[in-house]
């Protein structure tokens, strides 16, 4: 390898893309190809950057496997900063195994953290985590142990586990300083506001008041019954009840845990779950059957019991009822909780992040442009959807990951 390419190197890896196109930019080789590809990708133009990547890929012959499963590796990267979440996952895990079998370790690390970065973006945790599993990251250079310990936080937090969370970033915060790239650090920094932003209501006897995340986490394991509007369940510590398919369910449950412990007229209960201004005798008489079908839901954590004006929510022992809301009600918060970390989506990788069909994501997405919540630019496959962070909406909470590993 030639001194400029030595020199274009090593200003990528200390975050100077500029100084690395000075050296490399009007060079056609394969090597120079790669690292303008990664310098553009720094410097924001991710169109180029792959295009440049798919160029040096090609570029290197049959005998460097190691050059081009690095070429793939930053593809993968692009991919996942561009939020592709439809790119082969099966390449970039091919790649990794090509990189350690050549004994390239930190780019194979590297591999692993996109890796399980993708699987903590859509929710697969466990998957995530044992991606990480194992594996020891003190022998990698600074940048790459800051970019492991935010995918390790990514799924503590995830997973409601403050003080690992914490731990976790803090280790990121001491490795960005290491390494002296303004870029990662901002990026440590963003990640740890999440920790200091409150990321729920809590809605209890009429009070209502907002709870951090460590404050969440305490609630979940106190033993009160919970009407989780953030996961559209009702627990305590032991037990889960989902009515995530269940919107007319879970809506009853939620005005019954709201008002606890006293009742709530039919009427109200009318108009929260079936949009009803008016509970006539058809009303009532789909109402008790909702309240049948949610009794029968309930019951190994409380009963619906009839009162003369309507209905209350009795739990099964001596406890607390309290209702956790998102931040702010909003009627697609899901997809809000996804757009709301500044990066430009497709409505197909929503889909994909979300679980849901194509369809639902675009009704969704085009509700709220005309709402003036979220914008649009490009056309066809090309079209993305973006949004500035709501401020006061943080979106932990809303965004897929195991309900048992609260």
């Amino acid at each position: 390898m030639d001194s400029l390419i030595t020199a274009a190197a090593r200003a990528l890896a200390t975050g100077d893309p500029l100084g690395a196109l000075k050296r490399v930019a009007l060079r056609e080789d394969a090597p120079a190809l790669a690292l303008r590809g990664i310098a553009m990708a720094q410097l924001g133009d991710l169109v180029r950057a792959k295009a440049l990547l798919k160029s040096a890929a090609r570029a290197f012959g049959p005998r460097e496997a190691v050059a081009r499963a690095r070429c793939v590796v930053a593809e993968a990267e692009i991919a996942l900063v561009s939020r592709d979440l439809g790119w082969p996952a099966k390449a970039l895990d091919a790649a990794r195994a090509t990189l350690e079998k050549h004994g390239d370790h930190v780019n194979a690390a590297h591999a692993r953290n996109l890796e399980a970065r993708r699987l903590l973006l859509i929710g697969r945790l466990d998957e995530a985590e044992s991606r990480l599993a194992g594996f020891d990251p003190t022998t990698l250079p600074p940048a790459s142990r800051a970019a492991h310990e935010l995918v390790i936080a990514g799924i503590a937090i995830r997973r409601l586990r403050t003080k690992a969370a914490r731990a976790a970033l803090g280790r990121a915060e001491h490795a960005a300083r290491q390494a002296d790239i303004p870029a990662l650090t901002a990026e440590v920094e963003g990640a740890s506001l999440v920790m200091n932003t409150p990321a729920a209501r809590l809605i209890a006897r009429g009070v209502e008041r907002p709870l951090l995340l460590e404050e969440v986490e305490a609630l979940l394991a106190s033993g009160a019954l919970v009407v989780d509007a953030c996961r559209n369940v009702v627990r305590d510590a032991g037990t889960i009840v989902s009515l995530a398919t269940r919107p007319v369910l879970f809506a009853l449950a939620r005005t019954l845990g709201e008002a606890w412990p006293a009742d709530v007229p039919r009427s109200t209960l009318v108009a929260r779950a079936f949009g009803g201004k008016h509970a006539d005798e058809s009303h009532r008489a789909r109402l008790r059957v909702e309240v049948g079908r949610l009794r029968v839901e309930l019951r190994s954590l409380a009963d619906v019991s009839a009162t003369k004006r309507g209905f209350a929510l009795k739990p099964r022992r001596p406890r607390d009822v309290v209702v956790l809301a998102p931040p702010a009600d909003e009627p697609h918060a899901a997809v809000l909780a996804f757009l709301a970390d500044g990066e430009s989506w497709s409505s197909s990788a929503l889909a994909i992040a979300l679980g849901a069909s194509s369809r639902t994501v675009q009704r969704s997405l085009e509700q709220l442009a005309a709402a003036g919540k979220v914008q649009s630019f490009g056309r066809g496959r090309a079209r993305r959807w973006m949004t500035p962070p709501v401020p006061g909406f943080p979106t932990i909470l809303l965004l897929p990951g195991s309900l048992s590993s609260y």
